[in-house]
């Protein structure tokens, strides 16, 4: 891993036993992210890009190779030391918000920093100034059934960056949202990028969306196999 990478992986592989077959989804990728820079991964639909986004955020193990986020390596650090790592250094924006629906946009925003047990008004506090941040000061005590498809989304990538994340990774985080939408969503999560610097790896189907983006890799067969600037 080079020193200024702030999430990389070496020969990443894995694969997934059906029956007798053995089917491999990933097969020796290598990829690195700098500080505050901005990537796309684009690729065929089944061609492993959620794969490879679960594997560089350690929310699962691959097969072989390894995984460092901001400087520690995944397969060194029990259960306890991924999942405090996640929280300090790895926001996750999803297709789908994942918001809880018995929470308020406020509780879920400051969930991830509940869970750190920080000081309960700090957490409330650096939530309600995320939310302000993405349009939904006003909206704070709703609960999610109560938000539009658009602002649920944005109260997701307001519970992305409450940690000050070094990285975000965000899998189609505009895939289930109408072309305004998803549009907002996509100029919010740039604009925030660039604010604090944040890196971020998006996932997407929409090339437009991806030619925005700093860099822009190509997963096929395995392998990312294609990087344009």
């Amino acid at each position: 891993m080079t020193e200024t990478a702030v999430l990389a992986c070496s020969n990443l592989r894995k694969e997934f036993r059906q029956g007798p077959v053995t089917l491999t989804v990933l097969d020796g990728v290598e990829f690195a992210v700098a500080a505050g820079e901005r990537v796309a991964i684009i690729g065929a639909s089944g061609s492993g890009k959620t794969t490879l986004l679960q594997l560089l955020g350690g929310l699962d193990d691959p097969t072989g190779g390894s995984v460092w986020i901001d400087g520690e390596q995944l397969a060194s650090l029990d259960e306890t030391a991924r999942g405090r790592l996640r929280n300090r250094a790895v926001g996750f924006v999803y297709q789908f918000h994942h918001l809880l629906p018995e929470f308020s946009a406020l509780e879920n925003v400051a969930m991830p920093l509940l869970v750190r047990r920080e000081h309960g008004r700090r957490a409330y506090a650096r939530a309600a100034e995320l939310l302000g941040r993405v349009g939904l000061g006003a909206r704070l005590e709703h609960r999610p059934a109560e938000l539009s498809g658009g602002e649920r989304q944005r109260a997701a990538v307001a519970r992305a960056l409450v940690t000050s994340p070094r990285i975000v990774l965000a899998d189609e985080p505009t895939g289930n949202l109408d072309g305004a939408n998803a549009a907002q969503v996509f100029e919010l999560m740039l604009e925030l990028n660039r604010e604090f610097g944040t890196s971020l790896v998006i996932v997407t189907h929409d090339e437009r969306l991806a030619a925005r983006m700093d860099r822009v890799v190509t997963l096929s067969g395995g392998k990312l196999v294609q990087h344009t600037a």
